[in-house]
Order: C-alpha cells, then structure tokens, then sequence
C-alpha cells in the first residue's frame, strides 16, 4: 500500500504541473495590463512612469517562462501572491473562503447521503412498483431544477413569504439550511438515480440466485453481499461529488452571501484579480487530484481485487 500511495503520488505531479502551466498561460494571454488593473483597484492615478514601475515590481518585464517559473516557486512556498482589488494575501483570503466553502460542502453531502442511500437501495428493490415511480419522478424534478432557480424559489418561499430563515446566510444552523438545501436537493435526486442502477446490476448477477436458491434471506443477501459489492461504485460516486461540490457551489454562495471561495473568486473574475484566480484554481486542482487520491486508496478496503 505504501509504494502505491508513493507511486500515485509522483504520477499526479505532472498533472498539477500541467494545470498550473495551462492556467498561468491563459490568464498571461487575457486582455488586459494587470499592473493597470492594479493600480486601478487601489484608486491610484495611474501614469506612465507609475505604470512602467509596477511593471517592474511585478515583473511583468520578464519573459513568460522566467514569469512562470517565478510564481510556481513561489505558489510551491504557499505564496501565491496579493490580491489586487484589496492588497490582502490571496493564501489568506482563500483560506479563510475555503473552511467556509467546506462547512456548506460536508453539511450538504452529508445530509445526501443519509437521505439517498437509503432510499436509492428502497428504489431498486422495490422496482416498477408505486414507490419506485413516486421517487424517481422527484428526482428528476430534482434533476431538472437548475441549482440558481432552487435557491431562489427557496428564497422566495422560505425568507420573503414566510419569513422562516434568514435572506443572507449566516454562520448558525439556521442559517446554513437554505444555502445547504439547495445544494443537497439535486445531490440527492442523482444520488438515488446513481445508487439505484448500481444495486439492480448487481441484484442481477448469478451469485445472488443462488443464494436464493439456497434458502439464504434477501434482506441478508442485500446486506451482507450486495451492498459490500456495490461500495466501489458508490463511493467513486460521493467522492466526485466532494470535488464538484468544493467548486461547484459559487452560484449558491453568491445568492446567498455566503462567505466562501467560490464567492470570493466570483468577486475576483468580476474585478479580474488574476492572482486569486490562480490560487482558485490550483487549490481546486489541488482538492480533486486529492480526493480522486483517496477514493482509489477506499477501493482496497471494499475489493481485494483491485491492486495498486
């Protein structure tokens, strides 16, 4: 296990190497001086000379490679620069966004997986009858609902109608309901979906006949042998669901103020602050190379098959 963990790791350099690479190139070849935006964002009156300075300071001067190369170095170091529109360390400001963003990722996949599991097992023993359809047909109404539009109807409802819950989300549980359900909801309509196909291929396979065959309880067999059997599946189906989440949540975080990364880079896309933008994307690199990391490792633990 330990040289598969090492061999795995030394495989996902270049892949972050070349993520890095693609992303310093792109925003190099935006439109644009980034030290004018700079000065810009700090109110400054910027002149030729104070252009041509920054410039300097910046090293904007350089050739693209030394560039490059200079900024890795740094990011390497965990400095992945200063924000433009505030002059605040962009290591700082995603950080903070982060362990936000992490609070509403976990609560939402949690509270998924609790309700999705049971229910997409429910689904695929039960198939074709009432209780089936009833549930497919709100998970693709679920499906069907951009995360944008759930989030203001909830809003509409449950803060301007009703009054139930806050407009801005703030650090409590009530709080965090509405920004969580609006992530949960169609989490939990393609989990159930997902969990459902998984379990009735394997309901389908000889091995469980003949142990039906044998006297052995469905409720044992689905228990003891399918759900086992059917963990590689799902758990490569929660842990891509982490990754999406960790990025995916900027709509919902921005409806909501909530104070994460992805309304922090939605600020910064906005401003076109490049430096937080980088480390936006080297810290989401970052979190899906690693959780892909970690759901390979959990395939050992389920299927002694699989070999690293």
């Amino acid at each position: 296990m330990k040289k598969y963990v090492i061999r795995r790791l030394i495989q996902l350099i270049p892949i972050l190497l070349g993520i890095t690479f693609l992303t310093f190139t792109l925003l190099y070849l935006s439109p644009g001086d980034p030290a004018q935006k700079k000065l810009s964002a700090q109110g400054v009156a910027v002149t030729s000379e104070m252009l041509e300075r920054t410039r300097e300071e910046m090293g904007l001067n350089e050739p693209f490679l030394k560039q490059y190369f200079s900024w890795l170095g740094n990011a390497m170091r965990g400095d992945l620069g200063i924000s433009y529109k505030d002059g605040t360390l962009v290591s700082t400001k995603l950080t903070n966004g982060l362990v936000n963003t992490a609070v509403l990722a976990f609560a939402a996949l949690i509270c998924a997986i609790a309700i999705s599991m049971p229910l997409g097992v429910y689904t695929a023993v039960r198939k074709n009858k009432a209780a089936d359809y009833i549930i497919r047909f709100f998970c693709f109404a679920g499906n069907a609902i951009p995360n944008f539009l759930l989030a203001i109807l909830l809003m509409y409802f449950l803060c301007i109608k009703m009054r139930i819950f806050p407009v801005i989300a703030q650090r409590s549980v009530k709080g965090l309901f509405l920004p969580v359900a609006a992530l949960t909801i169609p989490l939990i309509s393609r989990f159930i979906r997902q969990i459902r196909v998984v379990v009735l291929q394997e309901l389908e396979k000889e091995y469980v006949t003949c142990a039906r065959s044998r006297g052995m309880k469905g409720r044992y067999i689905l228990f003891h042998h399918v759900l086992h059997n059917c963990m590689v599946s799902i758990i490569s189906v929660f842990g891509l669901a982490v990754g999406t989440l960790m990025g995916g949540s900027v709509i919902i975080e921005t409806i909501f103020m909530w104070p994460g990364i992805g309304k922090a880079v939605m600020d910064a896309i906005t401003a076109r602050d490049y430096p937080v933008i980088q480390g936006f994307v080297i810290i989401s690199a970052v979190i899906y190379v690693g959780i892909n990391l970690l759901i390979d490792l959990s395939y050992h633990q389920f299927n002694a098959k699989i070999k690293g």
